[in-house]
């Protein structure tokens, strides 16, 4: 909420200031178009009662205060005050010396506004200690930074149009939005004015020029600002209400009010009496009238800003008058000795108000309205503190005032001191909090296919001891890995989001909203198993049961969502039949049970005339509260973060109509009685050490994946999957899965910490070059000599091999396996595919530089004198270069220099973005089909395609002797050579020594070819 400086000192009642002189030398006018600001400087009593009127509306509305659920215009009163006043102050001062003193302005505003401000900052810092809890402290420290550097606006813009960060508690600055917008305007406002100045600095009649000038410039701001307004109000509440560019026309409503010649002219007094009243009418009609329903700003913002402008305008002195409050004047109400009061504390009341009550419920819980608006008048009395003690003496110490230097050190150190102090409490919460890193999947615990427990008996003998997984830092961002597949509120087509194997003919549609999609990973791992793909349509905060809702990210109707709804159930029609359709969603977009039964009923009949099995998940529960945030308060005793079961479940009339059997075809599961179980009272935020939901409505994807064996039982059991396929153990005889694939390899690195990976399966390749070295440098540069040391090649001793690259007196050593195997080749018309799961060295900048881990094939005829390349093919599934956020995919084939596979660059994929996979495992894939008329190589990162290479780009030959014969696998790391030297880096004195490219499995399967 913005507080401007006001133009002039406070005099007794409302006579008139003697305008400020200007400096030595500089001619007095008075008077006249061509005199100082129409205005003139003197203080203007109504105005500080209007501000009293403006934040005891807010107050109300924050307080809960019945009947006043528009008390938010109140904050468009200040605004249009704002432009008013310091418009005014710099055009009468560029009237009256022909210059604007910029450092003089910001100086004033500096020492006016940024002290009080500073110790509030300060004040909810060290409050935010010990009143909050770790998650939530972190997050409020964040908000101190960007409220000290008056961007609050901006965060809070970024946080409340994310759907994904619903479900936080609100920030205790959140109200810091208005005086970032305010100081946001003014620092672009104020020098474009000064610009303006100088072009109109000669002009015979500088006052018209003046006013003239900045008018042109303020008209066109607000028509595009108000046009801006309704476009966002239209498609993105928070950013209409938190952005400047969409609050910009209030303040040149104000502006253009200070412009106009209101002096030359003679007003009736009824017409202004009439005026004043119908402002201050409106205001109060918008306070009790509009609420949350009303699309704001947008054009229902007009009403309290013209009103406002009309208070204002009713008291402009005209032509030969020295006031114009009049008796019988609004103004009159408003200069009254209780209502000026309040509006000289009101920048500091407004300041205070909203930690109190913020940090007040985040120690005591929700409260209602009387406490609320007790704990509002609370608010007064370090409000009156920070005024008298703080402001004042600042505002009014001449020592400070005499140079703007001066005024603008308070104000940088009252901007740099809460930073400080933010970063300082801030750097302790995230210690406290342990790491955000994304949790590694590979090392969970088995979850339990049925029983009461959620883990295995092993799981839970894995997770007895230790903190929560993930922890509740991690679990802020525990989403799905699923993309941009979760399609966003404004969108109205999904991609089209295939994962798994995606030329499969076979795929399950995973369908709904949010809580259909937070079972994304447990739905893939099920069709990757059976070779089946996975298409995800899920859109954020859409029911899929045909219900109107509105979407508090739009801040309307949400139009989007039926769109939406009506194309995905169109494309389903017309795409080939899926094997199982998943359904899930939000089970409270209503209360209505008979109205979301039929509902439900308009997207079931499209869905079931599609003819294929539809599952659906009911929904899970809701805790409604900051689970993260509880948990990260309570580490120790996660079981006081326990929440209401009946609140937390609400009935489901489509899981009672398909438990009926009232919906052929239509299955029924839930995870719901592990989740919450028994019959008593509260539902568990965490089970078996495992945190359960990421906010306050949404699984963990840990949760996810640890409920995966449990949901594939329950859908199998209920006919809508078919049984797994068999699994294979490693050093096991070849078997055949139910999706027809054999698997010749599966490697998962098991052994003791420190020891070499398996003789049996790998074998170390040393030096710089094969036997008789054919090619020095292993034929790329490297500059690196592999070794069969421990140092180089170890496994962690949980399931997982590092190849390390190390440096010693300057010189380089790492890693390079192969497969003692390599007869990994695809049967006759049929399919090889080669998988592992690798996390890349996590080292970015200038100390990657010469970084070179790689996952890849070469032909196994190489072996027969280690000649021959590239014509016996190199399949590169993997490789990376200089830490960068990349991947790249190749097949070298045909001759040293050009041909078909154009040698020595091959036939590339380019850099793929992969910008998590430094920090985790990521799967990196590669399919050899040799279907008759559709042979090709398919690269997937992921699960999903990200590169192929038909055998149509080459003669038959050389497509045989690149890829139609067996194959052996290569990991490695490598420093220096000619690929990151041509990414533009190579191993220098800054290159560090010691990340490791870590790979968790590795599996070779074989498919036959179709019948």
């Amino acid at each position: 909420m913005p507080f401007p400086l006001a133009p002039g000192p406070r005099r007794h009642r409302w006579r008139a200031a003697t305008p400020p002189p200007g400096p030595p030398g500089t001619p007095s006018r008075s008077g006249g178009e061509s005199g100082p600001s129409p205005h003139r400087s003197a203080f203007r009593p109504d105005i500080e009662g209007l501000r009293a009127v403006a934040v005891l509306a807010v107050l109300a509305f924050h307080a809960g205060v019945p009947g006043v659920a528009g008390g938010f215009v109140g904050v468009d009163v200040f605004f249009v005050v704002s432009g008013y006043l310091i418009t005014g102050l710099l055009v009468r001062e560029a009237v009256t010396t022909g210059r604007i003193r910029l450092l003089d302005f910001f100086s004033r505003r500096a020492r006016r506004l940024l002290p009080s401000a500073a110790v509030v900052l300060g004040a909810v810092a060290v409050a935010g200690a010990w009143l909050t809890v770790p998650l939530r402290r972190a997050d409020l420290e964040h908000d101190v930074v960007a409220a000290a550097l008056s961007a609050a606006n901006w965060r809070f813009v970024a946080q409340q149009t994310d759907y994904l960060a619903a479900g936080h508690d609100q920030s205790p600055l959140l109200h810091f939005w208005s005086l970032a917008v305010e100081e946001q305007f003014y620092l672009v406002w104020a020098p474009l004015l000064a610009l303006i100045v100088l072009g109109t600095v000669r002009a015979v009649r500088r006052g018209r020029a003046v006013r003239s000038a900045v008018a042109l410039a303020a008209v066109p701001l607000v028509l595009a600002s108000f046009a801006l307004s309704l476009r966002w109000t239209e498609h993105s509440a928070s950013l209409a209400y938190l952005a400047t560019p969409s609050r910009v026309w209030q303040f040149g409503v104000g502006a253009l009010l200070a412009l106009l010649p209101w002096h030359l002219m003679r007003g009736p007094r009824p017409l202004r009496l009439l005026c004043g009243w119908a402002g201050g009418a409106a205001i109060v009609w918008c306070v009790l009238s509009y609420d949350a329903s009303t699309p704001y700003p947008g054009y229902a913002a007009l009403v309290p800003t013209l009103a406002t402008a009309a208070v204002i305008l009713a008291a402009i002195p005209g032509r030969g008058e020295h006031d114009a409050i009049g008796a019988l004047g609004v103004g009159r109400l408003l200069a009254g000795r209780a209502p000026r009061a309040v509006g000289r504390l009101s920048y500091n009341l407004y300041l205070w108000h909203w930690p109190v009550l913020v940090l007040a419920e985040a120690r005591y819980g929700a409260q209602g309205w009387p406490v609320k608006a007790a704990l509002t008048l609370a608010a007064a009395l370090p409000a009156y503190a920070t005024m008298r003690w703080v402001e004042q003496p600042l505002r009014r110490s001449r020592t400070v005032s005499e140079l703007p230097r001066r005024g603008l050190s308070v104000g940088v150190t009252a901007v740099v001191l809460p930073v400080v102090l933010a970063l300082v409490v801030g750097t302790t919460t995230l210690n406290l909090l342990g790491p955000a890193t994304p949790v590694q999947l590979n090392g969970l615990p088995p979850g339990a296919a049925s029983g009461p427990h959620l883990l295995s008996r092993a799981g839970q003998a894995a997770i007895q001891d230790g903190p929560v997984v993930p922890g509740p830092a991690q679990a802020r961002k525990d989403f799905p890995p699923d993309g941009d597949c979760e399609v966003a509120p404004a969108v109205t087509s999904s991609p089209e989001c295939l994962f798994g194997a995606v030329d499969s003919p076979d795929r399950i549609v995973l369908l709904g909203d949010s809580h259909a999609g937070q079972w994304f990973s447990a739905l893939l791992a099920m069709a990757s198993q059976r070779g089946w793909a996975l298409q995800e349509l899920v859109k954020q905060g859409c029911p899929l049961p045909q219900l109107a809702v509105d979407s508090p990210q739009l801040g309307r109707a949400y139009r989007e969502c039926d769109i939406w709804r009506a194309d995905t159930l169109d494309r389903l029609r017309q795409q080939p039949k899926p094997r199982l359709i998943v359904i899930a969603s939000l089970n409270r977009y209503t209360a209505d049970t008979e109205l979301l039964a039929e509902a439900w009923e308009k997207t079931l009949e499209p869905l079931r005339a599609i003819g294929v099995p539809i599952a659906y998940i009911e929904d899970t529960p809701v805790p409604g509260t900051d689970v993260p945030a509880c948990v990260s308060g309570s580490p120790g005793s996660p079981d006081a973060c326990a929440f209401s079961r009946a609140g937390a479940q609400l009935p489901d009339p489509l899981a009672r109509r398909i438990a009926s059997g009232a919906l052929p075809g239509v299955l029924g599961v839930s995870v719901n009685p592990v989740l919450c179980p028994g019959d008593g009272p509260t539902c568990p935020a965490v089970l078996d050490r495992i945190l359960l939901y990421r906010d306050d409505a949404h699984l963990t994807n840990v949760a996810a994946v640890v409920l995966t064996p449990r949901l594939e039982r329950l859908l199998t059991e209920a006919g809508a999957l078919p049984a797994p396929p068999v699994a294979v153990t490693p050093g096991a005889g070849a078997t055949a899965d139910a999706a027809g694939w054999t698997r010749m390899l599966r490697e998962e690195f098991d052994g003791p910490r420190g020891s070499s990976p398996s003789a049996a399966n790998w074998v170390h390749d040393t030096g710089t070059c094969y036997p008789g070295c054919p090619a020095p440098q292993w034929g790329t540069g490297e500059v690196e000599t592999m070794t069969d040391s421990t140092d180089n090649v170890r496994l962690d001793g949980k399931g997982v091999l590092e190849i390390v690259p190390t440096r010693t007196g300057g010189r380089w050593s790492s890693g390079r396996i192969e497969t003692r195997r390599s007869d990994f080749a695809p049967p006759p018309g049929g399919t090889l595919r080669i998988e592992a799961s690798i996390a890349l060295p996590d080292v970015t900048g200038a100390k990657a530089a010469g970084y070179w881990p790689a996952f890849w094939t070469l032909g196994a005829p190489l072996r027969d004198g280690y000649t021959g390349w590239p014509g016996i093919g190199e399949i590169d599934v993997m490789e990376s270069v200089n830490g960068r956020d990349s991947v790249f995919a190749t097949l070298h084939c045909g001759v040293l220099q050009g041909g078909p596979c154009q040698e020595p660059t091959g036939l590339t994929s380019g850099p793929q973005p992969c910008d998590g996979c430094r920090s985790g495992f990521h799967s990196y894939a590669v399919e050899v089909d040799l279907a008759p008329g559709a042979e090709e190589v398919r690269w997937y990162l992921d699960g999903r395609v990200h590169h192929r290479v038909a055998a149509s780009r080459m003669d038959p030959e050389t497509w045989k002797r690149a890829v139609d014969h067996g194959l052996f696998l290569i990991l490695n790391v490598a420093i220096g050579g000619n690929l990151p030297l041509a990414d533009g880096a190579a191993p220098g004195p800054e290159t560090e020594p010691g990340h490791p490219m870590r790979v968790d499995h590795v599996t070779v399967s074989t498919r036959p070819r179709a019948a």
